[in-house]
């Protein structure tokens, strides 16, 4: 295990991020196991709507049935595998496009063609597998445990904390996928630090004042918090925010294990970290706005400027993730000032891992 004293403790060796086998005990154990965001309520507005996922490996369909509840179930059909659905949109049943078996959207099998003759066959035992689905914030999650804590436990006080951001009346502005030739931890590890904010990002440490920037840790999740640069500031050039009043911040969650909220105080942006390999993973980001900006140039600009932020990301998470191949390299060190939240992170995979176990770490 990693010592619970960050000042003592050494990071996750490199095998832990290249070996594939790692991966798959991940995904039986995190992935599966974890309340994961699939997408947006808007997606799933209105008694039809679906849309389907792929999670770690996983296919999932989330529909809202005709009484409005929000259902989520694996996407497989249970006669010999095929897609129950493919896409999004809206339906008033599902029909596998392999063999033609029809469900409701309260996954009931309700035509299975050319199964007559079959024995002991009955419709009710050949429904859709069922799923743990959860609303919050606008977001939908799920979560494949059978027998989960529930979204609001999981969530604990960060409800109350993003209260002021309004989330669920923001609307979604655009969606884009980053696929990065690295594990999906690096990417996480790079996330749960201000560290290299100097060195990395530069257009976004104009606006960012460092030397304030804090860390605060809770029992799923972690919260980075830097104020907006102030007036004293504003000779800095090509500033987005030139802050004359109040106590303008941006604000970071990060919530185990994968994705997190990035909020400023005019937008919203999430981000959503999978494993496609063991050394490939792909970020998600989807951005919001409240209607009224939506009508302005802001979001245009906004995404320009997160798009110039997550591809220097990319960038140091690629070469990162091949210098954990080096011979010379193996364990790191965390900085107490700056890297709690990361290792909480890493203290909280394994004790995941292991179901909070010791057990010593592979070489």
């Amino acid at each position: 295990m990693i010592d619970p004293e960050v000042a003592r403790a050494q990071t996750l060796p490199s095998s832990y991020y290249l070996d594939p086998a790692q991966l798959e005990i991940e995904k039986q154990r995190i992935f599966w196991r974890t309340w994961q965001v699939v997408g947006c309520r808007e997606q799933v507005a209105k008694p039809g709507d679906y849309f389907t996922f792929d999670l770690a490996g996983e296919p999932l369909l989330l529909v809202r049935d005709t009484d409005g509840e929000l259902r989520g179930y694996y996407n497989v059909c249970r006669h010999r595998a095929g897609p129950a659905a493919e896409g999004c949109g809206s339906r008033k049943v599902f029909r596998c496009g392999y063999h033609g078996w029809t469900y409701s959207l309260d996954g009931r099998l309700l035509n299975a063609p050319e199964m007559e003759g079959v024995c002991d066959f009955r419709h009710e035992d050949f429904g859709l597998k069922p799923i743990q689905a959860a609303e919050w914030g606008g977001l939908v999650f799920v979560n494949l445990d059978p027998d989960p804590p529930s979204l609001t436990q999981w969530l604990g006080e960060l409800p109350r904390q993003t209260a002021k951001f309004g989330l669920e009346r923001l609307s979604f502005f655009r969606r884009k996928d980053y696929v990065m030739d690295c594990n999906w931890k690096v990417y996480i590890d790079n996330y749960m630090e201000g560290y290299h904010l100097p060195s990395v990002h530069p257009s976004l440490n104009r606006e960012l004042d460092y030397s304030a920037y804090e860390i605060t840790l809770f029992g799923n999740y972690s919260l980075q918090t830097s104020p907006i640069r102030g007036p004293e500031n504003e000779s800095i050039v090509d500033r987005r925010y030139k802050q004359r009043e109040g106590d303008m911040a941006a604000e970071y969650y990060w919530i185990f294990p994968n994705w997190m909220l990035n909020c400023y105080p005019d937008n919203m942006s999430l981000n959503i970290v999978l494993p496609i390999t063991a050394e490939k993973c792909v970020a998600t980001f989807l951005w919001f706005f409240d209607e009224d900006r939506l009508k302005t140039p802001a979001p245009e600009e906004t995404y320009k400027f997160s798009d110039e932020i997550q591809v220097e990301d990319g960038h140091i998470c690629e070469v990162v993730h091949r210098n954990l191949k080096s011979q010379s390299y193996d364990r790191g060190r965390y900085s107490v000032k700056q890297e709690k939240s990361l290792h909480m992170f890493h203290r909280k995979y394994l004790e995941t891992l292991t179901g909070g176990q010791r057990v010593p770490l592979k070489p």
